[in-house]
């Protein structure tokens, strides 16, 4: 049975008598739009022992979804030199970091099936946008490729805000470019528990894991969340409104 959007995503309060319409679909990328190859956490312990910093795939595994700056500022600060000059230290390994990731993606597809659900989620009405870890550099390369710049209202990069996720300061930061002030009318569609997160600490509508990335089914339902699907090509029969 496929729902309408009010009741796959119902109201937040049991007070209200009708739940306002979803305006505004914010999608991560990297797993969720773009296929996760497993270059992220790869090529980030790579910098980082470059540099002398050894960290494991499961301490960076907690930290997929994160901003990539941040992240390489943690492990500086916890396990870098203590006589090093850390800003330049973790400037120096991001720079590494970003430029190797840069030609990484210079191949990368999209996921099966993610374009044409967002040419459907536009024509059916809804305003689209996009929030990353990535910096503005990559993320720009990204779309310039696929051509996707015409999609969205808004890109939003951890370049953009102070916290990344969990914080929900790029959500917010999406439903300012996209002139939506309502919580209720936002959905965040993203792969991993971060992703859910800051959904949830953003209260919006709705919450959506997709199985397309990172993380398994177990761990995306351990997070707040309203749905999980395979993937975002079946968001428009979520969304889908039948009389």
């Amino acid at each position: 049975m496929t729902l309408t959007a009010a009741a796959a995503f119902p109201a937040r309060s049991s007070h209200l008598h009708a739940a306002p319409a979803i305006r505004l679909v914010v999608l991560d990328v990297g797993g969720t739009i773009i296929e996760d190859r497993g270059d992220v956490p790869a090529l980030l312990r790579s910098a980082l022992a470059h540099h002398g910093i050894d960290v494991t795939p499961a301490e960076i595994g907690q930290w997929r979804g994160a901003s990539k700056r941040e992240v390489v500022r943690r492990f500086v600060e916890q396990k870098g030199p203590h006589d090093a000059d850390r800003d330049r230290l973790a400037a120096a390994i991001y720079r590494e970091f970003s430029t190797q990731l840069s030609e990484a993606y210079r191949t990368v597809p999209p996921i099966a099936g993610v374009e044409e659900a967002i040419r459907k989620l536009g024509q059916n009405g809804y305003l689209l946008a996009t929030t990353t870890g990535f910096d503005r550099e990559i993320t720009s390369q990204i779309f310039r490729r696929l051509g996707w710049e015409r999609y969205f209202v808004a890109t939003i990069t951890s370049d953009d805000v102070v916290l990344g996720r969990p914080s929900p300061f790029m959500l917010f930061h999406a439903m300012e470019s996209a002139r939506v002030s309502n919580v209720a009318e936002v959905i965040a569609v993203g792969d991993t528990p971060l992703d859910l997160q800051a959904g949830s600490n953003a209260a919006l509508r709705g919450v959506v894991g997709v199985l397309s990335g990172a993380s398994t089914a177990e761990q995306l339902r351990r997070e707040p969340h309203t749905h999980i699907l395979p993937s975002v090509a079946y968001l428009p029969a979520l969304l889908a409104h039948r009389g």
